[in-house]
């Protein structure tokens, strides 16, 4: 909670309707770039971390709890100024959407989203920060405002088929990109599984958009249980990126590439409607980043849960094992301790493997020295880096001896007192 309420003071506006990207608690100097949207949904996600440890807490402090769901209803608020509306033809409509958009602008509603200027896993970060909001709070609204955004994000799902009348299948990084990244369908999947379960033993149904297998041309809708519609597409993104983007190292590379013969979007007509048509990718490209696979163990875990089929649960097992012998050097800067990766965004990336280990942490217990690695760290840290209240980006580095090099990326932060709830939950799970 200090970490949390300390991050809000250096990098939001003091009414909670700004988010800055960078702080030097050196300096004191903020810097004037605002945070893109995914940066200000990792602030939504700090609340909902300490929201379910406060809600564990064996002494319930009922006035933090209601404070922390008043920041929360600000925080959801706020997010408009990242809302924009836009006509998209995707695989199987046209259709008009309201959605979330990289970049904050300084109206409620009018931000730019057309094109690359939303993109499809800023929408499933929201998501996944909604239902867990919804779960806490019982608040309708998030419930509601999730599913318009899983509709969205499922209408980007590549519904043409191949020659064989099987869905080439897989979400683009947006509506205006072609190839297809870990991160715009591994995200998906928990959220899809949290929906079927939430409409478990429900009559609640849905319209499902598809293409004719026989012709493969012909768009269709058809009704379908709400619990039977969000499982079948958690089962099928699952399945979508463990067949092109699994690797040999047991992990997930970042994206397919390779777009034949360009990666420019192209439409087809079909019946005199216009369409998005596929476009083939044909090689996996890029890093293996730590929240790729995060997804995807928390997916799995998810999946064995509401199936009860075992190969989710073996999948997880070795994905866990896989990724902390490919992400987790040992005594590489500080002895008995682990160094995860801190370049770039990693420090936020690992924050989501280190939530699926957690998931699997009650079907396996030897994720449990994992799971002690990443409490060791942000600890080590806390005693001997802490300044003014925040962390440095490299937990077992500490700061850089130049402070004017010490700015500090704000969803760090917001990650770093996540770290901090995902672990208390842990340890209070586990007695």
């Amino acid at each position: 909670m200090e970490l949390l309420d300390n991050a809000l003071r250096y990098y939001f506006s003091q009414d909670y309707s700004t988010m800055y990207r960078f702080y030097n608690p050196f300096t004191q100097e903020r810097s004037r770039e605002k945070a893109s949207v995914w940066m200000y949904t990792s602030a939504i996600e700090a609340v909902n971390s300490i929201l379910k440890s406060l809600h564990q807490s064996s002494s319930q402090d009922l006035e933090t709890i209601k404070k922390y769901k008043n920041l929360l209803e600000k925080l959801y608020d706020n997010a408009d100024y990242y809302l924009g509306t836009f006509e998209l033809t995707s695989f199987t409509q046209t259709n008009t959407w309201s959605v979330y958009a990289v970049d904050r602008v300084n109206e409620k509603g009018k931000a730019r989203v057309s094109g690359i200027y939303n993109v499809y896993d800023d929408q499933m970060w929201l998501i996944r920060e909604l239902l867990d909001s919804y779960h806490l709070t019982k608040n309708e609204t998030y419930l509601q405002k999730a599913e318009y955004l899983t509709s969205y994000v499922l209408d980007g799902w590549d519904a043409t088929r191949d020659e064989n009348g099987k869905e080439y299948g897989g979400i683009p990084w947006g509506p205006g990109y072609v190839t297809k990244h870990a991160c715009s369908n591994g995200p998906m999947i928990s959220p899809l599984v949290w929906l079927h379960e939430i409409y478990k033993g429900k009559k609640d149904k849905v319209f499902e958009r598809y293409i004719d297998t026989k012709d493969r041309k012909t768009r269709k809708t058809r009704s379908i249980n709400k619990k039977d519609y969000y499982l079948a597409y958690a089962v099928k993104i699952y399945e979508w990126q463990k067949k092109y983007l699994l690797n040999d190292n047991g992990v997930y590379t970042d994206m397919m590439g390779g777009c034949d013969p360009n990666c420019s979007i192209v439409y087809e007509e079909i019946n005199g409607e216009k369409f998005r048509a596929h476009t083939a990718l044909n090689k996996p490209i890029g890093k293996n980043f730590t929240y790729n696979s995060g997804t995807m163990l928390s997916g799995a875990v998810d999946l064995y849960r509401a199936t009860k089929k075992k190969v989710y649960l073996e999948e997880a097992k070795n994905l866990a094992k896989a990724s902390f012998e490919h992400f987790a050097k040992p005594n590489l800067q500080v002895q008995n301790h682990y160094t995860f990766p801190h370049e770039g965004f990693s420090n936020w990336f690992n924050i989501v493997l280190l939530r699926g280990y957690i998931d699997l942490a009650p079907f396996d217990n030897s994720v449990t020295p994992y799971i002690e690695a990443f409490h060791k760290n942000i600890a080590y840290s806390h005693v001997n880096f802490n300044y003014k209240g925040l962390l440095p980006s490299d937990l077992l580095g500490g700061w850089n001896k130049d402070e004017a090099k010490n700015q500090v990326e704000g969803m760090f932060m917001f990650s770093f007192a996540t770290q901090w709830a995902f672990c208390d939950q842990f340890k209070k799970n586990k007695k």
